[in-house]
Formats: C-alpha cells, sequence, structure tokens
C-alpha cells in the first residue's frame, strides 16, 4: 500500500477520497487555488499546496512528485490521458486506468466501436442526412451531460451543433459531435465495475440513475427497481466484456440507456473511466470501499472481494440552484445537514459557491432494508437538510420523492422536464410571516426592545411589515405570534421549513417604486458573458440571442422578447453578471 497519496481535487470528492486515507493511515497531501484557500478539503488534507487551477498538470505534478500515488477524483483531470500519462513518467501511480483505457472510452465513438467488437449492443449513430428524428447531439468527449442537445426538427439541428460543439470545447478542449439515436422513452442504467492489475475484472451490480434533467443526474439508487437477477446477470457480463477488451484497471461504470418498458432492450451508452458521483449507493448496498479497492488495485493487489447486494440506497443530489433549474451562488450563511444517513458535502456554514464549477453542493444517500424504507428515510433527511444563503434544489428533490410514478419506479429519464415546478409547502405570505416570527424573537424578552406590539396594558397589538420574497413584489403582511409557528431555521435573509428554503428581505424604497422597464434582458443566473451574438443597433426577431451566459456548466441564451432594435447592450464577453443584472435593452 502507498505511504502518501496526492488528492487532485476539489469539494466533496476530495473529502471522500480523504476520508478513506485517513482510515488506512495513508498521508494525504491536497491541492487548492486562491478561491477555495479556506476549503473544506484543505483543512482535512495532512498537507496543502497552492495552485493556480484544478486543470493546470504542470503545477500538480510538482506537488505529485512528493507523493507515492495521485488520486483524481472525478471531473477535472480524473479522465485527462495527458494527465495519466504525466504521472507514469514521473514514476508516479495514477489511481485509476492506463491513458490508453482513458483515451479509448473518452472517445465516445471509439468506445461504442470497441463495444461493438466485444458483443454489446450499441446505440445507432446518424449522419446529418441520414438523422431519425427526435436525435440527439452529442460531444464526442467528456460527460456530466455538457455538449448534449435533443433536437426535434431538422432545422434546428445546425444551431444545436454549432452549441453541443463550442461547449464541448470549453469544457473538454474537443468540439467533435456526432448524432445518436434519442429513446424518448428511456431508462438509464449503469453497472460498477472494477478491475485489477491481474487481468480480473468484477461487477458489482446496477445502478438506476433515470431521473435527470438536461441530461445531469439527480436520483440515483441500486439496485435498480426494474431489473432482476437474470438480467443484472446480462447488464454485468456485457459491462465486463467490454472493460476486459479495453484492458480496465481500477474502477469504472460502464452506463446503458435502456427501454422504459422493456429493460431488456437495452444499448451500451458511454463508458465513464473513474469514480462516479453516484458510488455510495453501491458502497451502500455492497459493504465495499471504492475508493479503498482503487487504492489496493493500483498498488498491485489482486481483487479478493464477494460482491451481496443487500438492501436498498438512495441518493439525492443536492445542488445550488432554483425551481427553474437555474444556478445560484453566493456565502452560505447556515449548513446544517441530517444524522442517520450517510452525507458527502462540500460545503458549510462559512463557505462560498461560485459559479466556476458544477452546481453539485452535497449528496443525502439513505439505505434501508428495501426501497421504500430507502425512499422514507431519504426523505426524512432531506427534510432535515437546509442549506441558508443560496437556493438550493433540496425542496424539489422532496416533491419529487413524493411522487406516485417515482415511488412505483415507473419512471423515464424525460420525467422531469415533463414536470411543472412544484408548489412549496407555505405560501410567499406564510414565508414572509415565518421570518417575521424569527425577527421577532430575536429582539428577545426585554418588553422595551421588542417590536411585536408588546405593550404595558392591554392586549398585544399586532405588527405590520412589507416584505419581498425571493425577490418578488412586496407583500404587506400583520403578524401578532400567535398559533403554531412553521420556522424551522433561519439565517439573515433567509428561512428553512422542511427543507424548502426561501429569501425574505424588507424592500429599500427603490425598490417598492421601480418597474422593470419594456425590453429589458436580466440575468436569470450568475454566470459570465460567454457570448453577444448582437451589437447595438442590430435589430432582432422575438426569440433571437442577444446574451449568451454560462455557469455552473450551464449555456443559456438571452432572448430578444419582441421584435425591436438592441439599444443597450451593458455587458461583453467575459463579464461576470450577478443574478436579475441588465445586461441588454431591446426597444
Amino acid at each position: 500500500m502507498f505511504d502518501s497519496v496526492l488528492v487532485a481535487n476539489r469539494g466533496e470528492i476530495a473529502r471522500r477520497v480523504l476520508r478513506t486515507l485517513h482510515g488506512l493511515g495513508i498521508r494525504s497531501m491536497a491541492i487548492y487555488t486562491e478561491a477555495d484557500r479556506d476549503a473544506p478539503h484543505v483543512r482535512e488534507a495532512d498537507a496543502a499546496e497552492l495552485v493556480s487551477s484544478y486543470l493546470s498538470i504542470d503545477e500538480i505534478m510538482v506537488v505529485a512528485a512528493r507523493c507515492d500515488a495521485v488520486h483524481p477524483g472525478y471531473g477535472f483531470l480524473s479522465e485527462n490521458p495527458a494527465f495519466a500519462r504525466a504521472c507514469e513518467e514521473m514514476g508516479v501511480v495514477f489511481i485509476g486506468p492506463s491513458a490508453d483505457a482513458i483515451e479509448l472510452m473518452g472517445d465516445k465513438v471509439r468506445a461504442k466501436a470497441a463495444a461493438e467488437v466485444a458483443g454489446v449492443p450499441v446505440v445507432p449513430t446518424y449522419t446529418p442526412e441520414t438523422a431519425e428524428y427526435p436525435v440527439l447531439v452529442k460531444a464526442a468527449a467528456g460527460g456530466g451531460g455538457r455538449g448534449m442537445r435533443v433536437v426535434e426538427r431538422p432545422e434546428d439541428l445546425a444551431d444545436a451543433m454549432a452549441a453541443a460543439s463550442r461547449e464541448a470545447a470549453a469544457g473538454f478542449g474537443d468540439d467533435r459531435v456526432f448524432l445518436e439515436r434519442f429513446l424518448p422513452r428511456a431508462r438509464h442504467i449503469e453497472v460498477q465495475v472494477i478491475g485489477d492489475t491481474h487481468g480480473t475484472v468484477i461487477s458489482l451490480g446496477e445502478r438506476e440513475c433515470t431521473l435527470q434533467r438536461r441530461h445531469q443526474k439527480v436520483i440515483e439508487e441500486s439496485p435498480s427497481p426494474v431489473v432482476d437477477a437474470a438480467l443484472r446477470e446480462v447488464f454485468g457480463r456485457e459491462a465486463v466484456a467490454l472493460a476486459q477488451a479495453a484492458g480496465y484497471v481500477g474502477a469504472g461504470t460502464v452506463e446503458f440507456i435502456a427501454d422504459a418498458d422493456d429493460p431488456s432492450q437495452h444499448f451500451f451508452l458511454e463508458m465513464n473511466a473513474r469514480l462516479q458521483v453516484e458510488h455510495p449507493v453501491t458502497e451502500l448496498v455492497t459493504g465495499l470501499d471504492l475508493v479503498e479497492l482503487q487504492l489496493r488495485v493500483a498498488a498491485g493487489e489482486p481483487l479478493d472481494v464477494q460482491v451481496e447486494m443487500t438492501g436498498h440506497a438512495i441518493e439525492a443530489r443536492v445542488n445550488a440552484e432554483d425551481l427553474r433549474f437555474f444556478p445560484s451562488a453566493g456565502p452560505v450563511l447556515l449548513a446544517r445537514y441530517p444524522s442517520g444517513v450517510r452525507v458527502d458535502a462540500a460545503v458549510e456554514t462559512g463557505s462560498v459557491v461560485g459559479t466556476d464549477y458544477d452546481s453539485m453542493i452535497a449528496k443525502v444517500i439513505a439505505h434501508g432494508p428495501d426501497r421504500r424504507t430507502a425512499l422514507a428515510r431519504l426523505d426524512r433527511a432531506l427534510s432535515n437538510t437546509a442549506i441558508l444563503g443560496l437556493e438550493t434544489n433540496v425542496g424539489f428533490l422532496r416533491s419529487l420523492l413524493a411522487r406516485d410514478d417515482v415511488r412505483a419506479g415507473e419512471m423515464d429519464t424525460g420525467l422531469i422536464g415533463r414536470l411543472d415546478p412544484p408548489e412549496p409547502p407555505l405560501t410567499d405570505e406564510e414565508a414572509a410571516a415565518a421570518w417575521a416570527s424569527a425577527q421577532l424573537r430575536r429582539a428577545g424578552d426585554d418588553p422595551w426592545q421588542r417590536v411585536d406590539g408588546w405593550r404595558l396594558g392591554g392586549a398585544r397589538a399586532p405588527s405590520y411589515w412589507t416584505l419581498s420574497v425571493n425577490g418578488g413584489a412586496p407583500i404587506s403582511i400583520e403578524h401578532n405570534l400567535k398559533g403554531s409557528d412553521p420556522l424551522r431555521l433561519c439565517s439573515g435573509p433567509w428561512v428553512a421549513v422542511d427543507g424548502w428554503t426561501w429569501r425574505v428581505s424588507e424592500p429599500s424604497a427603490e425598490d417598492l417604486h421601480h418597474v422593470a422597464g419594456d425590453g429589458e434582458l436580466r440575468a436569470p443566473m450568475p454566470g459570465s458573458v460567454l457570448l453577444t451574438p448582437r451589437a447595438v443597433g442590430d435589430e432582432v426577431k422575438a426569440g433571437e440571442p442577444v446574451v449568451v451566459l454560462e455557469s455552473m456548466k450551464m449555456e443559456l441564451s438571452l432572448t430578444a422578447p419582441s421584435d425591436g432594435t438592441v439599444t443597450e447592450l451593458k455587458v461583453k464577453v467575459g463579464d461576470k453578471v450577478g443574478r436579475d443584472e441588465i445586461v441588454a435593452v431591446v426597444a
């Protein structure tokens, strides 16, 4: 086993790897950027070094030279063959597959060809001339949903390919895209595999990852509710065959897309040559530590594990985003996580969530003897999760888990996209009243300092407030502190109730009188200006893009609200913008 390991990553996966290293008594090194100087993973490592970027191979290798091995986590350099080769040339063990295997599996076109040779069914591909609609535009490199577009009509194909190519180039340094059959009603089922240096590859069972939005997973579970023992053996056999054909060493995931009504009809989608975000559900049902297995096979030890799946595990990704799935950012005023379940978190009270990285900030994972129990435990855990200071999807996750079709396991990858935004358990007026209650109680017991209508004689008078909830129109409420109070947590302008959060504030005089001008284009999320396809003086049609933003791996076009002329363009490429900031005006 290794004496020292560099964790070349950040956030919750860095903390996750550090946990296993500490458990094995292995000295840990971490890297961090200036923005992450106070991040939890820096504090938890035995030592840490400053780098300019988590993508800077040269700088990271200077730190790696002082260690026996490097664990890349996921994202960043984890599937970069140049990084794996740099480690090999320096004599530092890369905890993952070989550079050749990464190149093969990272190129989706070559990976599909390899799968065909291995006898694994693959999704049909098209040319622009032969495409059958709807069709999926897909980046040849990378993953995580970037560089993917569903196209319904031939006339939209060129723009979709250009956007996917641009996104892929920015995310992976490779602008190649290809066209693939799109299954409108599909399930996403993947198999966890691990291989050693002695030629052994084993399957650790499947995971159901069907609940997605914008091709990014939201809820993951193991085992799949629609895979029986016979079909599990088929999935496992195909995944192992592909991994063996690639000479695969380490942990990896073979992903399949399956017919929603008959999962025995399935196709190879791609292979992720690294640990997956959702690996905890496999760990909980198998009792295995996948990071420890990664370390042991990288150290040359033969695999010696018995795989037995027990119970059911479900993971929910907690993301910094609003109910429209637009990214959110800002300082974390308070982070409270549940007990009794597994939590892998990237942020804590005092952390700052920016727009440069993925929106996922935590994972909550529950295990039970059966799926029903695991679902109930996860829902209860989410009700006791609160991250105040920015918007999160915790409330949405609870609404999703409460659906009858989800509880029955009747899902497809398009389900979330068909849903209307859920209704929070409190109205804006009730949320404002809950926040007002917190302010009143903060005054303490001194009657002369209280503003709740207390008076020396007679009944308590009500208090009157004008408040704005989530940036909406001002609300006038009368509050008298009578009856039950739904308040669970409050910090600054934020209140949290049963996993849902609201941002409540007292609007200024300017806010009360401000009326948005016609034709104003406001940023619905914080981020960076990626493109400005129109200039001041240009005539535009309704729906044509004027400014394109990028935030947390998401690209969004702000389009003209009506036919007109661009009279103001307040930003340029590379500018940072805040939520609700005016970026352009069309008149």
